[in-house]
């Protein structure tokens, strides 16, 4: 981004910066400091004009009424709430209007009621705005004064507390403050859908159950061989073990429950043992209430002592004459794991769920985001017949997600919000997304009886190890959108992010510290489990924040956590493939560039070679240094080639670009599918293909494996025989003739010239080829 972004402090301008270049600017100064204290020095200042609106008194109307209080500027009108038959009404209500588009130099605060003729009101006072003062953080709060409201004759109708200045979005206020100014009416209904908010994720713990055995089971019938299983249950969550079949009153098990828990936790677990009477039928004989207060808390490997519980019978059972079943568990709150919400390679928090080990990962830095604006975004609703959008952001990192205010009818929102994190380990991610907010209409967010979701607009990912410290770097990143009919480009969003560190021996030691937590690696939780778990999390989380004012909405969380990575996607799997082939090109090109030595397509190159190679093989020791500093060379003529921007969505890499429509309705297909018959049929078909492909592949890899390992197992005993012998002479060999001329003759041997070769494969290759391998068992 050409020219440079004003900073300011809490007093106005700071320094003047170093000119941004075509990607960012280079800033060096020492302020980390100072940034905690939430200064705005990524993003542009924008002035509002506040107005809050607190309460009001002795108002005097003949008859009943719901009072309210009306801000008017200019054109811009907005209402506080109504309070029911009320003359001393407290609203407490906070307007902001952007400055920039004040045309207007007085404001009107008009009291009247609910349901009253529009000339109609009970009191106003008129506010002359060269008399609002201006305050900036950390400036103290601006006390609010009574003003006198006059009816049309001009008669004291009673008083108003209010109080008008112009700040920033620095201001605590603005969080809270309704946008006056939008193109549409915002009522205190529809301002809760587009403030700017804060919101701390629970903290998540993994819970394991281990269910032991259970004693004294008893029957209504005596003579029973029961089945009997034990169902567990936290919320939504529901395992059960395998039915156990036996003749004794005893029963065991010995299996492992894992859950998710948020806390504080409101759950508790339920456990309920169960007898299955037929195929169909399943009897409840006792259960059993958990509180979590009841679990031990562990972050480590040590044992868990079990404990033994009373069964209790449902309501309604068949009574039996002494019923005395016990359970016995162990319960245990597993602190030392990081709870996975979010696939592995896109973490944005690698601390485990117990305090008492977060000393191990102190804060190594600060990471700052400055969403500036969005431009060129795609009209998604219509308004007075022109193109419309309604767009916020949400960031994303930590336990710490940050949502802008909603800028309403506009497709170049400008947001100008700055957020802060504690980095506890860079390797991670910071990922923003923006959305359209589709609670902002006439009907409310809600089509047919339906809530509407919220659209995606497209996400920008920044690995926080790939940027530089201290430097600023501004970049406009381009908002993709894939869904079942295509790709679309939905438009640009601005940011600026600044990797600030506050330890660089911190910095330098994570790079030796494993990724997740010890307890992974020591005590790894089941691939099969991990899914489930991640998917039980992210529902949590949703859960969790869905319940703070203003909601974060269900959708938002899922594709913030990439809650469908793992479903099965054509494109996704050719892009890994591509992937690889990218990655692998270097070692292909090596592999091209040597067999060209090896047919003196170049002759001067293939000369040179056997002149390298000889030096080499005569002084071996010159070997590793040789390799070594070819790689500091190579990664010092790259530096010129570095890239100055974080990396962003890319429809090649992502082979978006390519895709065909029918795999783009596969990957956004439900599960289970609602297509037709012959469409699942013609899928099905094109996955066997596929999947006979893969599979002759890792056949021949399997293949190839077990032929190394044949030849010493006598399965072909001649080859075998051949190759005991083959591998005496080479013994022999190498041990009377020195290792430099065996070495030189086995190079120039692979790099002879064309004339002494042969078309046909050689004897090494043949032998290899003709040894005996395991699909001769296969069906």
């Amino acid at each position: 981004m050409a020219g440079f972004l004003p900073r300011f402090g809490p007093f106005g301008p700071l320094t003047p910066p170093a000119p941004f270049d075509e990607f960012g600017i280079k800033d060096t100064r020492p302020r980390l400091a100072g940034r905690r204290a939430g200064g705005y020095d990524l993003v542009e200042r924008m002035e509002y004009l506040y107005v809050r609106v607190v309460k009001a008194r002795d108002l005097k109307w003949s008859g009943a009424f719901d009072p309210l209080a009306e801000v008017k500027l200019g054109s811009h009108t907005c209402t506080t709430r109504h309070i029911e038959k009320s003359t001393s009404p407290e609203w407490n209500d906070v307007f902001a209007f952007s400055r920039e588009r004040i045309q207007a130099t007085f404001l009107d605060v008009v009291v009247r009621g609910k349901g009253f003729a529009k000339d109609e009101f009970v009191g106003r006072h008129r506010f002359d705005l060269g008399d609002a003062p201006l305050r900036v953080p950390p400036d103290s709060a601006l006390a609010p004064q009574w003003y006198h409201v006059l009816d049309k004759a001009g008669a004291r109708a009673g008083e108003v507390m209010l109080a008008v200045w112009f700040g920033t979005q620095a201001d605590e206020c603005f969080p809270l403050a309704v946008h006056g100014d939008a193109s549409i009416a915002v009522d205190a209904k529809l301002a809760a859908h587009i403030r700017c908010k804060q919101y701390t994720v629970p903290r998540l713990w993994y819970v394991r159950v281990n269910v032991i055995e259970a004693r004294d089971v008893a029957f209504v019938d005596k003579a029973r061989v029961g089945e009997v299983f034990v169902r567990s249950r936290i919320g939504g969550q529901v395992h059960r073990t395998k039915t156990c079949v036996s003749r004794l009153p005893s029963y065991g098990w010995n299996e492992d429950h894992l859950f998710v828990a948020a806390e504080p936790f409101e759950d508790h677990l339920v456990l309920s043992v169960e007898d299955r009477v037929k195929v169909d039928k399943e009897e409840v004989i006792g259960h059993v209430h958990i509180p979590f207060k009841e679990f031990e808390r562990r972050w480590d490997t040590r044992p868990i002592r079990p404990r033994w519980f009373n069964l209790v019978r449902p309501e309604g059972a068949a009574k039996i004459e002494k019923f005395s079943t016990k359970i016995c568990v162990r319960l245990c709150l597993e602190g030392g794991y990081r709870v996975l919400s979010e696939p592995v390679h896109y973490l944005s928090d690698v601390r485990p769920s117990a305090r008492e080990l977060w000393h191990s990962r102190p804060p190594i830095g600060l990471i700052e985001l400055g969403i500036h604006s969005a431009f060129g975004l795609s009209s998604m609703r219509t308004r007075d017949g022109r193109g419309s959008c309604d767009a916020y952001c949400v960031a994303k990192y930590g336990v710490k997600w940050f949502r802008t205010q909603t800028v309403v009818d506009s497709l170049a929102p400008r947001f100008h919000q700055q957020c802060y994190w504690d980095v506890h380990d860079h390797c991670t991610v910071l990922t923003v997304a923006v959305f359209h907010n589709c609670q902002v209409g006439d009907k409310g967010g809600v089509v047919s009886g339906d809530p509407v979701k919220d659209v995606l607009l497209g996400k920008v990912r920044i690995r926080l190890s790939t940027l530089e410290t201290g430097r600023i770097y501004t970049h406009s990143y381009p908002l993709v959108s894939l869904h079942g009919g295509g790709i679309k480009k939905m438009g640009e969003l601005q940011l600026a992010v600044r990797f600030s560190s506050t330890s660089t021996l911190g910095l330098l030691q994570a790079y030796a510290r494993p990724h997740l937590p010890p307890m992974h690696y020591h005590h790894p939780l089941p691939i099969v489990h991990q899914d489930a778990l991640r998917r039980e999390a992210v529902a949590l989380i949703a859960h969790r924040l869905g319940r703070m004012d203003p909601p974060l909405r269900r959708e938002c969380v899922d594709h913030l956590c990439e809650v469908h990575s793992h479903r099965w996607s054509m494109r996704r799997s050719k892009a890994h493939f591509f992937r690889i082939m990218a990655a692998l090109a270097p070692l292909f090109a090596t592999l091209r560039w040597f067999v060209d030595v090896c047919h003196w397509r170049n002759p001067p190159t293939t000369v040179a070679v056997h002149v390298i190679y000889a030096i080499l093989v005569c002084c071996p020791n010159l070997i590793l240094p040789t390799f070594f500093m070819y790689k500091f060379v190579l990664g010092l003529w790259s530096y010129r080639r570095r890239p100055r921007h974080p990396w962003h969505v890319d429809t090649k890499v992502s082979h978006a670009h390519a895709a065909h429509p029918d795999e783009l309705d596969e990957e956004f297909d439900e599960f289970p599918t609602k297509r037709a018959p012959e469409v699942v049929r013609m899928r099905y078909d094109r996955i066997r293909s596929l999947g006979a492909r893969i599979q002759e592949m890792v056949g021949d890899v399997a293949s190839h494996a077990e032929r190394a390992r044949c030849a010493m197992t006598w399965r072909d005993p001649r080859a075998t025989a051949m190759y005991l012998l083959a591998c005496l002479f080479l013994a022999v060999t190498t041990f009377l003739a020195p290792f430099q001329a065996v070495a030189l003759l086995t190079g120039f041997y692979v790099m002879r010239h064309p004339a002494l070769r042969q078309r046909l494969p050689d004897v090494p290759t043949n032998f290899f080829r003709r040894l005996p391998c395991k699909v001769d068992c296969l069906l």
